[in-house]
């Protein structure tokens, strides 16, 4: 982080707790990375862990010099402000640049000081030239000036609809910091837009831009929010790399596997010549047919549409695999698979037979039980495990609600935002409890709006799961909780 005499590492809160999200958690550094941010980690607020996990740093001590104490006047924000005017002024210019659009149709001319740009050795001016021209799209052109700006005073305001103009302005000129800084306030940013078309938009850019954490950002979003994202306008415009990325990942927030299947198969079908039959084929290979419902996966084979037509023996083996999985032993079948396949990993099924939502606007009281020792509780069922083998056994969950911080305090659980939540499971024991674990998570989202703003996941064994949640969050006193029970074979 910087400092030069940083003598050792201390885990587990050795110097007091920190408060607020975590960001970075089951971190993987090799000691030759510039930045925390280029060591291997889950993703940005991804975590299962509380601040009592912190971690400290042991400082060597510094030399205490007697007779030569000094002060220090730093008046550099002034400075900042006075750089500022001299910007908006622009007395004293001596350097121009010029932006147009792609189009060339318009033009503006901003005049600059050279001795400013200079403190930015990324822009690599020669000391001739007293010229800078910039191509921008036209939208881009309101924010130009806030740009240059920012090179006086280092400060700028960033909003939905400037960011990815900034970004690209930064990128142009260079200044990675800048670059650095846009993509974060965007990652806060993210859920101001409900239609996703920002998202996309930015997403691509990133990718032109080769800006890895923008990108992984904004993906972390977009999977969290998988089942609002195939159901919009804007599904059809997603680039053949982003639905790659989707398709590959468990922590896609889908209802069910079935219904992922189709809205690939719209989306293919709306891309017509612009996917071709390698790409098409590589696409549907991510869809898990193992993990789609048995009554699903067999009204798939009697599919008329044009892509199961075309790929049928692609169909026809992802069913027999799925018919197989639902059937036999799971010991038996995953000797024959990949190591290092997900095709049996289950997404974030949100389906009613695997979720239930608590402090949802369509709760009554009716959907709450009040056990002897007068527990608020919400009790749901699922089966053990989504394959025909397993269907018929039954686990029972039970949320317990938590409505004030005297309820928490009363079970010693922190609580830091209402309502907080513990699950815990019980239910049909007659399996093997060593083949199968429960790997839950539980989702955040505003009631009323298309938008999850946090995903928890829970390390659980199957015979109980219990958590307790409390986030900041953009929705306080207005949100939803959805647990999600999420079985997979060992």
């Amino acid at each position: 982080m910087g400092f030069p005499g940083a003598i050792s590492a201390t885990p587990g809160g050795t110097y007091g707790e920190g408060s607020g999200p975590i960001w970075l958690d089951d971190m993987e550094c090799k000691g030759s990375e510039s930045s925390l941010s280029d060591c291997s980690f889950k993703g940005w607020a991804v975590t299962d862990c509380t601040h009592k996990k912190d971690a400290g740093v042991v400082c060597e001590a510094g030399k205490n010099i007697i007779g030569n104490r000094q002060f220090s006047v730093d008046n550099s924000l002034g400075l900042s402000d006075d750089l500022g005017l001299l910007f908006d002024r622009g007395d004293g210019c001596d350097f121009n640049i010029t932006v147009r659009d792609l189009s060339e149709e318009a033009e503006l001319m901003f005049c600059v000081h050279r001795l400013i740009l200079m403190i930015y050795p990324e822009i690599n001016l020669t000391n001739k030239s007293k010229n800078l021209s910039v191509n921008l799209s036209q939208t881009c052109h309101p924010h130009v000036s806030a740009f240059l700006r920012y090179f006086y005073t280092r400060q700028i305001e960033v909003s939905i609809t400037s960011a990815q103009c900034l970004h690209q302005l930064a990128f142009f000129f260079g200044v990675k910091k800048l670059m650095e800084d846009v993509g974060r306030v965007f990652t806060l940013l993210i859920p101001q837009d409900n239609t996703f078309r920002t998202q996309v938009s930015m997403y691509e850019y990133a990718v032109r831009t080769g800006d890895f954490v923008l990108q992984e950002n904004i993906l972390q979003y977009l999977y969290w929010n998988g089942e609002f994202l195939l159901s919009s306008p804007v599904w059809s415009s997603v680039s053949f790399h982003m639905m790659d990325a989707l398709l590959q990942r468990s922590d896609l927030i889908v209802r069910d596997e079935a219904l992922l299947l189709k809205a690939l198969e719209r989306w293919i079908q709306d891309k017509g010549d612009e996917i071709n039959s390698e790409q098409q084929v590589s696409l549907l290979n991510h869809i898990r047919f193992l993990l789609i419902p048995v009554d699903e996966l067999y009204e798939i084979q009697f599919s008329s549409s044009a892509l199961h037509q075309k790929h049928e023996k692609l169909y026809l083996t992802g069913l027999l695999k799925g018919f197989q999985f639902n059937v036999l032993p799971f010991s038996k079948i995953r000797n024959k698979m990949d190591n290092r396949s997900n095709e049996y990993l289950p997404r974030i099924y949100t389906g009613n037979e695997w979720s239930v939502l608590i402090n949802d606007t369509t709760e009554t009281a009716d959907d709450y039980y009040y056990d002897d020792q007068n527990n608020r509780l919400r009790i749901f069922y699922t089966p053990v495990h989504t394959t025909a083998l397993y269907r018929e056994r039954i686990v029972q969950w039970r949320a317990q609600v938590f409505l004030s911080a005297q309820e928490c305090s009363d079970y010693g659980i922190s609580c830091h935002s209402f309502p907080a939540t513990r699950f815990l499971a019980d239910g049909d024991q007659n399996w093997n409890s060593s083949s199968i674990r429960f790997s839950n998570m539980l989702i955040l989202s505003c009631k009323n709006e298309n938008n999850v703003f946090h995903v928890q996941d829970f390390r659980v064994s199957v015979i109980s799961a219990n958590s307790s949640m409390g986030l900041p969050n953009p929705c306080p006193d207005n949100y939803s909780f959805r647990f999600v029970v999420r079985p997979e074979f060992i």
